[in-house]
């Protein structure tokens, strides 16, 4: 199989404005959720990406008829499921994208069965489903495991419960809220992940009639309702995007204001960006992102849930760590195996060294442009943002995990002035 590869030739600053598209891990959720009503989902501010289109296929052969456009604001997808005409998702489905899995709750809470293949391996951890299953069997579902698929059945409807995760779970909170807003009776989340993302998509349930309250913190009551209806509903910012483009402003320099989004949401990178030298300013519709001479300074960072540093950053923060001046310490603790950037950080002449969950970044004087290798999504966009500080020309392969995440991703940093094009076509490798 042929596949697109990125080229930069670094070393041009970045000046201007990149606009920041809705959230591709609220956007996914959000369009599970058009599952639970018969009636239409309009969906704006849609990030159109790889993953939400392979979820739309998924949710088309369950029988919502998915249609995309363009609207005022943006993109649109407006989702219809007048009725459930298949309870089967197929793993050659599921495995392109984790977060498909989702689509169990919202099956089980509106039909009553489902049977969806398990997520399978992924390359950045195990990240078991055995809290969504738990949670799900907790509000009244029988659960079977065999040959690699749940079957799963409710014929008498979900019903409340009080579920307690052992710890703090993003896909778990979701999945359980979708199911749990037409479940029979009221259910406590406790110990439930605090992401915007699952504020988003309360908000969005409660605007199709949902009672969801305490989204956003660590205990999330749901009085369940008979029904939901349709609504609209407005995606929230790209924090992840946010804090990426940030980043690669700090690591090219110059000076980059990032629009339609929220300074707060990734406080914490503000906060150590600011630590290592870079001036970011926050403004109404988003921030100032600016770096004008001056090495960077190294800064220790640990990944945590919300509202600390996102693990989805900590590859792009360790690319900017590359070039500044002393040792950093990177700690990752949400995955087991999130540090396959750093080898090919390495064929860029980074000094780095992984035992672990941590990571030693050594500040360098400068990285050379080379061939790297995108093993997954923030690792790719990690190679690109380091690419625009390398000398001569960097290659990045197989970012088709680019694709999954970011949207316009060349367009939106060519429009600051960054040297980056797209060769179609032109790389080789095995679809994962």
């Amino acid at each position: 199989m042929r596949l697109d590869r990125i080229a930069i030739v670094g070393g041009a600053r970045l000046k201007g404005e990149i606009p920041i598209s809705g959230a591709k891990n609220s956007a996914i959720k959000l369009m599970a959720a058009s599952l639970l009503t018969e009636e239409p989902l309009r969906l704006t501010n849609m990030p159109r990406l790889a993953d939400t289109r392979f979820l739309g296929k998924l949710l088309q052969r369950l029988g919502a008829e998915v249609v995309e456009s363009d609207g005022p604001e943006g993109s649109e997808t407006l989702l219809t499921t007048r009725e459930i005409v298949s309870g089967f998702a197929p793993y050659d489905l599921v495995r392109q994208m984790r977060a498909s899995f989702n689509v169990l709750g919202p099956l089980l809470a509106r039909s009553g069965q489902a049977k969806v293949s398990l997520p399978g391996g992924c390359t950045i951890g195990a990240r078991p489903v055995d809290l969504h299953l738990q949670a799900l069997e907790a509000l009244g579902a029988r659960i079977d495991l065999h040959e690699g698929y749940v079957y799963a059945q409710a014929p008498r409807g979900l019903r409340g419960a009080e579920i307690e995760f052992p710890f703090v779970s993003v896909g778990a909170t979701e999945h359980t809220l979708l199911a749990a807003v037409l479940a029979k009776g009221d259910t406590e989340i406790r110990n439930a992940a605090c992401e915007p993302e699952i504020e988003d998509l309360a908000d969005c349930l409660n605007k199709m009639g949902a009672k969801v309250s305490g989204a956003g913190t660590s205990v999330i009551q749901i009085e369940g309702v008979a029904r939901l209806s349709g609504a609209t509903h407005a995606v929230l910012a790209d924090r992840i995007e946010t804090g990426t483009y940030a980043l690669a402003a700090a690591m090219a320099g110059g000076e980059v204001r990032l629009t339609r989004t929220r300074s707060d949401f990734i406080q914490a990178l503000v906060d150590k960006m600011v630590e290592a030298g870079v001036e970011v300013t926050a403004h109404n519709d988003g921030l100032t992102v600016k770096r004008n001479g001056g090495r960077l300074k190294a800064v220790d960072v640990e990944t945590d849930p919300y509202p600390g540093f996102a693990t989805d950053l900590q590859a792009q923060f360790m690319a900017l760590m590359t070039l500044a001046e002393g040792e950093s310490v990177i700690k990752e603790t949400i995955f087991e195996n999130r540090f396959m950037h750093a080898p090919e950080l390495r064929r860029l002449g980074a000094d780095i060294t992984v035992h672990g969950g941590e990571a030693r970044v050594r500040g360098v004087e400068a990285l050379e442009g080379a061939q790297v290798m995108a093993t997954d999504l923030r690792a790719s966009v990690s190679l690109v943002i380091a690419g625009l500080a390398a000398r001569g020309e960097t290659v990045v392969n197989r970012v088709y995990h680019l694709d999954r995440g970011f949207e316009r991703l060349e367009e939106k940093l060519g429009a600051c002035g960054a040297q980056i094009r797209r060769i179609k076509g032109d790389g080789t490798g095995e679809e994962d």
